[in-house]
């Protein structure tokens, strides 16, 4: 059964007027959130390139590219549950300068080899923690009705994996392997310093006395941790592992050169980052079940579409799209489901569960099509395999969350 706080300590009360303050704090959080996941996603692009260099094969590629995806989820978990006890003000320009080492090592020494990549980019997940910060330190700025949208457009830092499509392949052609590496780590060096000098956590913030351990063994007790992980993992997984895979993908199954599948994806990455406040902001006004349920069914669409290999354009491109649209909007209503759930002090902790599950969600496939074209030639049973999950979900969410979100309705009704 889902657990919820009957009272929320926030930096504005729900019904007030948001804080000019407030919106300041989101655009900031909002820019650190794209940074890190620019440095983040930096070996995506270069997958390619060091398939040929490197001689890797289809599993070797995908491995080096999901990586910093697990390390990134798995250590959301420890991040959020510090931002409940120290806040944004203190862990946002942790990360950042934290993730400033493995994008120096990866741009100057760590990419002769798979085992230096594979190296640096356990370290370079660091970058992907940033999202647990951000998710509680904005939620507390804002009041329960509008953290749904707020939430939603911290969540377009995650085109901070866009930036890092465009601009990657084209900076090494133009300047040598380092120089998209020494571009981030001085971006990432400037951003930790602005955020140290203008960060402000909210006021009334809740702060945890709980010992550590003790508030992860409460999350985990909690009804929405696992609900919303689980939806986490299907919409914000399958948008990183296309984020990361997309470029493999096309240039394997199309074609295509590695610049041309470079831009494609960064087309999908924007679509799905300008969905997700919409995705919020729908979740606000309609309840995010409704919200998940239309996104769910459309990557269900769109899978099946896409399965059958059509010509990449129209049909592929539309299909595409169809599921970045989708996923960047059900991403957004999940997080509105876990700003309307779950205990003001335990929104850090919470977040980091869902987050990490959401990696995870997006580490997985780029292994299973990796390994399904090795032995298949082909990427459409690992498509086949996202539509099956896509229609768990929504089963999932049109019963036990619909059930769960009633529940907590009825008890949260004045008597």
């Amino acid at each position: 059964m889902v657990q919820s706080s009957t009272t929320r300590d926030s930096g504005a009360a729900a019904g007030d007027a948001v804080p000019g303050r407030a919106w300041l704090m989101l655009a900031l959080a909002t820019v650190g959130f794209a940074v890190n996941f620019w440095a983040w996603a930096l070996l995506s692009p270069l997958g390619p390139r060091f398939k040929d260099s490197l001689e890797l094969s289809s599993f070797q590629q995908s491995l080096l590219v999901a990586v910093p995806v697990v390390v990134g989820s798995l250590g959301r978990v420890p991040v959020g549950a510090l931002t409940d006890r120290f806040g944004g003000r203190v862990m946002f320009p942790l990360v950042s300068a934290a993730t400033v080492l493995p994008v120096l090592y990866l741009g100057l020494a760590g990419h002769s080899s798979l085992a230096a990549l594979l190296a640096g980019g356990f370290f370079l997940g660091v970058g992907g923690t940033a999202f647990a910060v951000g998710v509680p330190f904005v939620g507390a700025w804002f009041p329960p009705e509008r953290r749904g949208l707020a939430i939603g457009v911290f969540g377009m830092g995650m085109g901070g994996t866009a930036i890092s499509a465009l601009s990657t392949v084209k900076l090494v052609d133009a300047h040598g392997m380092a120089n998209p590496f020494l571009l981030t780590a001085a971006v990432l060096v400037a951003y930790a310093v602005l955020a140290a000098l203008l960060l402000r956590d909210a006021p009334g913030r809740t702060v945890p006395t709980e010992p550590l351990s003790r508030r992860l063994a409460d999350t985990l007790r909690l009804g929405v941790t696992w609900q919303a992980s689980a939806l986490y993992a299907v919409a914000f997984g399958g948008y990183v592992a296309f984020s990361v895979y997309l470029p493999t993908y096309l240039k394997t199954g199309y074609g295509l050169t590695q610049a041309d599948a470079a831009n494609r994806m960064a087309g999908f990455v924007l679509l799905a980052v300008a969905m997700r406040p919409i995705g919020g902001w729908l979740s606000d006004r309609l309840g995010p079940v409704r919200v998940l349920a239309v996104a769910l069914g459309a990557v269900l669409a769109g899978a099946t579409v896409q399965a059958l290999t059509p010509a990449l354009a129209p049909v592929g491109t539309i299909a595409f799209l169809t599921m970045a649209a989708a996923l960047g909007a059900g991403s957004g209503a999940v997080f509105a489901l876990v700003a309307l759930l779950a205990p003001a002090n335990k929104v850090g902790s919470v977040t980091g569960v869902v987050g990490a599950a959401g990696g995870l969600g997006g580490f997985v496939p780029p292994l299973v099509m990796g390994s399904l074209y090795g032995a298949y030639g082909s990427y459409a049973v690992g498509l086949v395999l996202l539509g099956l999950v896509a229609a768990a979900a929504l089963t999932f969410t049109e019963t036990g969350v619909r059930t769960a979100l009633t529940r907590r309705a009825a008890v949260a009704r004045p008597r």
